[in-house]
């Protein structure tokens, strides 16, 4: 395949993609981003800039960074002060990771409860 062939290819996929990233804002990205080589510490300045503007998509990723450490520290309030922010706009995954989080908290308060009365026992 010659260059000009080569590049007029993966221009068209190249417009495809960014295409489907419109069209499907309400998909997680970051690990698209991170393929492509982004930096992670970039991946959340952006999103935090956009974030700090009111898009729940950027909301929700920037919550996702801090829950998993990607780019920032690691900080679940942090995480769930963006998921919120992000939930009150109608963003159906942070209102989802919010779901799963409070599940998990609920379960290991229960745990806890629990080992505690096995303990005074």
């Amino acid at each position: 395949m010659d260059d000009k062939t080569r590049t007029e290819l993966e221009a068209a996929a190249f417009r495809r993609l960014v295409e489907h990233l419109r069209e499907r804002t309400d998909v997680q990205n970051i690990d698209l981003m991170n393929l492509a080589g982004f930096c992670r510490n970039c991946l959340s300045k952006w999103y935090r800039a956009a974030a700090e503007q009111e898009c729940a998509p950027a909301q929700c990723n920037l919550g996702l960074c801090y829950q998993t450490g990607r780019g920032v520290p690691q900080d679940t309030p942090e995480a769930v002060k963006w998921f919120i922010r992000a939930a009150r706009q109608g963003d159906k995954t942070a209102q989802h990771n919010l779901g799963l989080h409070y599940a998990s908290f609920e379960a290991n308060e229960a745990e806890a409860i629990e080992a505690e009365k096995n303990r005074t026992r």
